[in-house]
């Protein structure tokens, strides 16, 4: 008689423990995983989405000999000049592409006007960091010795590096992008002049 008792206790036991049992493992496998944090790309900033911003810059620019037509004959033809730069980067996770257009004056030399369109993509790294390559068109207006009556075009080609660490303070009024020193070195046609700028861009 105890014998029976006893498995009857065992079994209402087993019973009660079983729907329980089931219960939890069914909310261990089956519970909703929490949500994901926005992806974000290597510098904090979004890692899908557009970006615009705005710079300004200046460099130099020496075209090599007798490349520019009507140009005295054996003569390098350069100048200095500042630039304002307005574009739009589309952030891609670790990579980016984009488009920016550039207007230039020359304030010393040989350069009148420059004016163009190019296309940009490369990859963000560390905090801040972006190292890009660059293919675009450009229009360049000489000064008095050179045909002022026309502008010279080509394609051009360049690359180049943003930087501005968060760590000491630059990332502040412009969002986690904020602001980046920008170097960039380019060429007019493939390799007809060397040109080298330095300058701020503001992203948001």
């Amino acid at each position: 008689m105890r014998k029976l008792v006893l498995a009857a206790v065992a079994a209402s036991a087993a019973f009660v423990a079983t729907p329980s049992l089931a219960q939890d493992t069914y909310s261990t496998t089956a519970a909703p995983a929490p949500a994901a944090d926005t992806a974000t790309a290597p510098d904090g900033t979004r890692a899908f989405g557009i970006e615009p911003y705005f710079g300004v810059r200046g460099g130099w620019e020496e075209f090599s000999k007798d490349s520019v037509p009507g140009a005295p004959i054996g003569d390098k033809l350069n100048g200095s000049l500042v630039e304002g730069l307005v574009g739009v980067n589309v952030p891609l996770g670790p990579v980016f592409i984009g488009a920016e257009g550039n207007v230039a004056k020359g304030v010393s030399g040989d350069i009148d006007w420059q004016y163009g369109a190019a296309g940009r993509f490369g990859f963000r790294a560390g905090e801040s960091g972006m190292i890009y390559g660059k293919v675009g068109y450009q229009w360049v207006n000489f000064d008095k010795r050179v045909d002022t009556t026309r502008d010279f075009h080509d394609v051009t080609y360049g690359i180049g590096f943003e930087v501005g660490p968060k760590e000491i303070g630059l990332g502040g009024i412009t969002g986690n992008s904020g602001i980046r020193l920008r170097g960039e070195v380019s060429t007019f046609g493939w390799t007809n002049s060397f040109r080298p700028t330095l300058g701020v861009i503001a992203h948001f």
